[in-house]
């Protein structure tokens, strides 16, 4: 069946707080109530992986600041969230959310930046072939496991930048 990339609706907040559940147990994973809040903000962009009518997997990034204007930089994108259902993984489902993210975070302008597990070597993989780098470490920063994250930067795209 094919997988569909679809904008967030309040209605998949459950179903994605429940594969919060599965995929960060542990890590204080995010309940409904989270994603019904972060689909109010308007600077946020928020999007679902569907197989037919089933939520598979779901990612939101914001968008911060103004867009670019010219030369001058004063916007910038986070991402917060991407997670697939573990039944779905090694489909390319994470990276086509983060491609949608990625394009949204684009036509804003700016960088990018995330947090990741320092042990998640797929999602670092995925991260690095899309030009995110790690310029840092934040020690404990999973609660309440304890875990160290990443942090990685992918610079702003520019016109004719390769992707």
């Amino acid at each position: 069946m094919t997988v569909s990339i679809e904008p967030m609706t309040v209605q998949d907040a459950p179903r994605c707080a429940y594969l919060e559940t599965v995929l960060f147990e542990g890590d204080d994973p995010w309940a409904e109530d989270a994603f019904v809040a972060e689909l109010a903000a308007p600077h946020n962009h928020y999007v679902t992986a569907r197989e037919g009518s089933e939520v598979v997997g779901y990612a939101g990034i914001a968008l911060l600041g103004q867009p670019s204007r010219g030369a001058f930089v004063v916007g910038e994108s986070e991402v917060h969230t991407i997670g697939v259902d573990p039944a779905h993984h090694r489909r390319g489902i994470g990276g086509r959310l983060l491609g949608e993210l990625l394009r949204a975070a684009d036509e804003h302008g700016g960088p990018v930046f995330l947090e990741v597990r320092t042990d998640n070597e797929p999602a670092i993989e995925l991260y690095r072939r899309e030009g995110f780098e790690i310029v840092g470490t934040r020690a404990k920063y999973y609660q309440p496991s304890g875990a160290d994250a990443f942090t990685m930067r992918r610079p702003e795209r520019t016109e004719g930048s390769a992707r």
